[in-house]
């Protein structure tokens, strides 16, 4: 989902700096292209409305700098808006409880499986001894993807194979997460 929004606005930017001088009716038609692209990605109309109001108004009463073009300011006033509304990037803080549980949801071909291995391969190497637990039975194809992750890597992965309950299986990965030797 992250990779398809991101393509999408790269194709509004790309459009955007091919221009020597933006007009308001170019930046209204980006931030309608903006607007879709958010809204396809699930992203709440309340939070793109406002979201793409203030773009608006900070490119169209912009002075633009003399060092970007018009097509880069506005770009950097959508990273601008995207860090204002999203926050500001943190440090994953999972405190002194182990095992540490991280659940991964999202709509199919939203990049959770290589979400999951590169965090496991993240705390890995933090030196935490991540378990990959494979809970999505109604994909069965996304269990074997994670396997197949998990042997690349070197990260275990527990599960029950495609018959098993999905939280039923994630509390059996919790507790085999809590087997003597196996702490993460």
């Amino acid at each position: 989902m992250f990779e398809s929004l991101g393509n999408r606005l790269q194709s509004v930017f790309d459009n955007l700096q091919r221009r020597g001088k933006l007009t308001e009716a170019d930046v209204d038609t980006a931030m309608r292209e903006v607007r879709l692209a958010l809204l396809e990605a699930d992203v709440n109309f309340k939070v793109v409305k406002g979201f793409v109001q203030r773009v608006r108004d900070r490119a169209v009463g912009q002075e633009v700098m003399r060092s970007l073009t018009p097509g880069q300011q506005v770009v950097k006033i959508v990273h601008d808006e995207l860090i204002q509304t999203l926050g500001e990037p943190g440090r994953l803080q999972l405190g002194l409880q182990s095992p540490a549980v991280i659940m991964l949801v999202g709509l199919q071909g939203a990049g959770k499986t290589t979400m999951a291995g590169k965090l496991a391969l993240h705390l890995r190497k933090q030196g935490r001894r991540p378990l990959l637990v494979a809970a999505d039975v109604y994909r069965p194809a996304a269990i074997d993807q994670l396997r197949t992750l998990g042997k690349q890597l070197d990260i275990p992965v527990y599960d029950e194979g495609p018959e098993g309950k999905p939280v039923t299986i994630c509390k059996n990965g919790v507790k085999q997460a809590c087997k003597p030797g196996q702490r993460r």
